[in-house]
């Protein structure tokens, strides 16, 4: 896949100006914003990661195409599990409904930056070292475990990494206990002291890395172009804040969504060994040379993270409303 540095620029260049866009017609003014109009952006989001999609088709041949629209898909269900801990932090700070689409967005961004810087260094290690698909995809195995055997208690798994975060940060910024309305920074007794509201921003940006660490990997395990993994990231992350607002009360009736991603993480994990046998140089494994075999193409992938999010999606939600119907 040859992409040159204007299309690199280009891309840069139109999803830095969406996040401007959003920022200056959604977040400048605070306001709580209401289920239609997060339903309509999360749609419009989605419809532009669709259309990137198809000039992916166009340009590059449905290939790269797929790979683009499985990255995608995989990305935008790791990031709802990023919602759960979003909803804990802001419930935790007491953070204002009108205030919360500022941090929002504004953590997203430094969570994007961060992870291009992590999406360089992997390309970096795949070009230099073809047995890293090896740590990809025993990492990857290996978090499905854990995530899995984290299933029962997920709430306090959560708030156990976000407190982690929450006091790195607390001991480089001085800090005050009260809001100033939607201001980062104020100005206490003549020193300029940071509100919870950074703290949050923060919070939320870096618990986003530590998400990054499962799902670079796995998506490396679905393309290895960076300009498709980079562009999937953003466009993932990108109607993240509207999703939060509108799907904020399901998230607690999404119980089954964390077997779903451990599946998921596992099945790539997987796929990612089986590319390294295929493509093996280490001398102990084979004598150095290639194992013949079967690699998982595109459309498997594809079609395996689909049915995966929509049976544990749709179990989620029947088990829940039998529960609540038992309950009353």
């Amino acid at each position: 896949m040859d992409v040159s540095v204007l299309t690199w620029l280009i891309t840069v260049g139109v999803i830095a100006a969406l996040f401007v866009f959003d920022f200056v017609t959604h977040v400048r003014v605070p306001h709580e914003p209401t289920l239609r109009e997060s339903g309509f952006w999360t749609l419009v989001y989605i419809g532009i990661a669709v259309v990137f999609g198809l000039f992916v088709w166009w340009q590059w041949g449905g290939t790269y195409s797929g790979e683009f629209f499985a990255g995608y898909v995989t990305e935008k269900a790791l990031s709802v599990d990023n919602l759960f801990v979003f909803v804990i932090i802001m419930a935790k700070f007491a953070v204002p409904r009108v205030y919360q689409q500022k941090v929002l967005l504004l953590g997203i961004v430094m969570a994007l930056v961060l992870r291009g810087v992590f999406i360089a260094v992997g390309a970096a290690a795949i070009a230099a070292y073809s047995w890293v698909f090896y740590l990809f995809g025993l990492f990857l195995i290996l978090t499905a475990v854990k995530l899995l055997t984290e299933s029962d208690e997920p709430v306090e798994h959560e708030r156990e990494r976000e407190g982690r975060v929450e006091r790195f940060a607390k001991r480089f910024l001085r800090t005050t206990d009260t809001y100033d309305g939607d201001r980062l920074f104020t100005r206490v007794g003549g020193r300029a002291m940071a509100t919870p509201l950074m703290i949050v921003l923060v919070v939320i940006g870096f618990t986003d890395v530590l998400f990054a660490l499962d799902s670079i990997p796995a998506i490396y395990g679905l393309t290895q172009e960076p300009y498709l993994v980079f562009a999937a990231n953003a466009f993932a992350l990108m109607g993240l804040r509207q999703l939060y607002f509108l799907i904020g009360g399901l998230l607690d009736k999404l119980i089954y969504l964390s077997y779903g991603l451990s599946l998921i993480l596992a099945f790539i994990g997987v796929k990612l060994v089986l590319h390294a046998l295929h493509e093996n140089t280490l001398g102990f494994i084979n004598g150095g040379h290639h194992v013949p075999v079967p690699e998982i193409s595109t459309p498997v992938s594809l079609g395996f993270i689909g049915v995966t999010l929509v049976v544990t999606t749709v179990a989620s939600l029947v088990v829940t409303r039998r529960r609540e119907r038992r309950a009353t």
